[in-house]
């Protein structure tokens, strides 16, 4: 049939992943790192997404499409709640995208050897809290953001820094990525994680190299302009694993 259905253009696209959060019928997927209309009959034409997106990719047109499937999409969304991590034919095209909350209990004391036995000192806990943690993948609206201290890291400063984990990520939420390496500019992303969500502080850590710069810019312009005033600051880590003075 003849009806209106959103059009991505590729070329203006830079995979932040804001639409998919927008499409409430699970239409939109990030694959190849561009947004993609994954089914014809799960877009209902309306353009909820038109406003989220940031780079003006996305339009209606007027084209043979299949019609709008209410059930096929309840069905799709409900099969996409069910189903466990690493389960194919997901809404939103990649498995390692499905936003979760990770609960960190303290484990039971590790029972100790005999004096007259050499052992290895117990491998420290992850204190990762949420997935996935790169800034293109993590969905905008996802619970754990609510009542969160931010972390923004560089993905280099978990190798530099022997103790990231307890000193940088315990009790926050972490999010990483390489301005060098990315394309795009991450402050649209982060700006509406911040405007959408009750974040209580923000943390950058970055690298001494100038590049790294880029994330630090990008998560103090998100800051800006989400107009809320809320505590950060950032912390730079040199390449032998040393914290420059703040």
């Amino acid at each position: 049939m003849l009806r209106q259905i959103i059009n991505i253009d590729k070329e203006k696209c830079d995979g932040c992943g804001l639409c998919v959060s927008a499409c409430h019928e699970g239409a939109i997927g990030i694959v190849d790192g561009k947004a993609e209309l994954l089914r014809d009959d799960y877009c209902d034409g309306l353009g909820n997404c038109l406003p989220a997106c940031p780079t003006g990719a996305i339009a209606f047109e007027v084209r043979e499409a299949l019609e709008f499937n209410e059930n096929e999409v309840k069905k799709n969304m409900g099969q996409a709640v069910e189903r466990e991590p690493g389960a194919e034919d997901l809404p939103c095209g990649c498995p390692g995208t499905n936003a979760k909350a990770i609960e960190r209990e303290p484990g039971p004391a590790a029972p100790q050897p005999p004096a007259s036995v050499s052992a290895a000192a117990p491998a420290p806990a992850s204190q990762l809290r949420q997935w996935p943690v790169q800034i293109k993948l993590v969905p905008v609206n996802a619970p754990y953001f609510n009542n969160a201290h931010l972390l923004v890291a560089a993905d280099c400063a978990a190798y530099a820094y022997g103790d990231f984990h307890r000193e940088f990520m315990k009790n926050k939420i972490t999010l990483i990525g390489c301005p060098k390496l990315d394309d795009g500019d991450y402050s649209e992303k982060l700006t509406a994680i911040l405007t959408r969500n009750n974040v209580k502080s923000l943390t950058i850590a970055r690298m001494e190299v100038p590049c790294c710069g880029g994330l630090e810019q990008a998560a103090i312009k998100a800051l800006k302009n989400s107009g809320k005033m809320i505590p950060w600051h950032s912390v730079t880590i040199t390449s032998d694993g040393q914290i420059l003075d703040e």
